[in-house]
């Protein structure tokens, strides 16, 4: 059975909290490791980041590209444009 885990992980920061938050609600599958300098998240398939979500959090405009600022590394092909970025397997 092969692995199909996609995976992104955040700079564990005031700026990614509410990133992290949104990927909680909107990904139910997605389980989160926090560590003293990262936060880890992986999910069977796909990760979505919302914009709509995030701008819930945060009060503001939120564009999707801002994610990148505290992003470390993802596992996965990625599809981004102005409402989410999505992490999935393509197979």
């Amino acid at each position: 059975m092969a692995n199909n885990n996609v995976f992104i992980a955040l700079q564990n920061n005031e700026e990614a909290r509410p990133i992290i938050e949104a990927i909680e609600q909107d990904n139910a599958e997605a389980r989160v490791e926090y560590a003293p300098a990262m936060v880890k998240i992986d999910a069977p398939g796909r990760i979505a980041v919302r914009r709509e979500t995030v701008e819930d959090l945060i009060g503001r405009d939120w564009d999707p590209q801002e994610l990148h600022v505290n992003l470390i590394s993802l596992s996965g092909n990625i599809d981004e444009d102005d409402d989410a970025f999505v992490i999935h397997r393509g197979d």
